[in-house]
């Protein structure tokens, strides 16, 4: 008797056979998530939501109000019916599609934007898989965590042209939304914090990620190379680069570091990422940062 293939095996060409069809951006995001899953714990709580999360043993301390008595009916023990929390279970993502997020220092690296665009869908993927309800911020759409949501995220992701003045755009988000922004935040800082403030001061909790280049971290060039500005007409002719690196390295770690302060400020979360670097570890670092909010919140008004 014939023997089918193996089980593995036969999953493995269903999985390549459906991402066929898949844009290769969301192709590379759905590999990093897949890579991250199995290491993070879903993010649900409980709390004073509608949804029916699970039944637990009456602990002390527990009001007898939340007692389910028809499933304590069915055995000796008292059970608790917890409930889903939520109150922090929409965010909105957004990443830099400015033109400076273009710039990769070899063939080898991914631009700025890809690596922001990957990230983004990978950690959507993660939150979609915890039941999180995902948006873009300046989509136009409401946070959902239908099956569609990540295939929609991206396609505006691809479709979206290269533009912008490297600031999430204003927008109305509910008291205890939360948000995730991604980009080189080679802007103005007082324009930056003038933004992000408009989100603090509605209660918006919020994550900055940095990316950069390795290139940008390091300035590695040696001798004579003319300096364009991406997102303008100015340029820089450097004699000899090795003598304005230290310099250069200074005010870009103070600039990261005003970053980092500007979150801490606002309750925020700052990190910074290269692209010579796996994403799995800065995905890895973002979602529990994520949930240790989540959890924070959970002892005071909630996210």
């Amino acid at each position: 008797m014939a023997t089918g293939a193996p089980l593995s095996l036969t999953r493995q060409q269903a999985a390549v056979e459906a991402a066929r069809g898949l844009p290769p951006l969301l192709v590379a995001a759905l590999r990093v998530a897949a890579t991250v899953a199995p290491g993070v714990h879903g993010r649900r709580r409980v709390g004073t939501g509608d949804s029916f999360w699970q039944f637990r043993p009456y602990a002390t301390g527990d009001s007898i109000s939340r007692i389910d008595w028809r499933q304590s009916g069915k055995s000796d023990a008292l059970f608790i019916r917890d409930q889903e929390w939520e109150a922090a279970q929409s965010l909105w993502l957004w990443r830099d599609a400015s033109p400076s997020m273009l710039y990769h220092s070899g063939a080898a690296l991914p631009s700025k934007r890809e690596r922001a665009e990957v990230l983004t869908l990978a950690l959507a993927s993660l939150l979609l898989r915890a039941g999180e309800r995902v948006a873009l911020l300046g989509d136009g759409i409401a946070p959902s965590a239908s099956r569609s949501t990540l295939p929609r995220l991206a396609a505006r992701l691809t479709e979206a042209p290269e533009g912008g003045d490297g600031l999430p755009p204003p927008q109305a988000i509910p008291r205890h939304g939360r948000l995730v922004l991604i980009g080189d935040f080679f802007t103005a800082p007082e324009a930056l914090e003038t933004r992000l403030r408009g989100f603090a001061d509605h209660g918006v909790r919020g994550h900055l990620v940095q990316v950069l280049d390795p290139a940008e971290v390091a300035l590695p060039f040696k001798g004579r190379v003319r300096f364009l500005d991406s997102e303008g007409a100015d340029e820089m002719l450097a004699r000899r680069v090795e003598d304005i690196r230290p310099a250069y390295q200074v005010r870009l770690s103070a600039h990261s570091a005003a970053l980092a302060d500007l979150a801490r400020r606002l309750g925020w979360s700052f990190a910074r990422h290269s692209t010579d670097q796996t994403p799995t570890m800065a995905l890895v670092a973002l979602y529990q940062q994520l949930s240790d909010s989540a959890g924070r919140a959970r002892g005071g008004e909630g996210l």
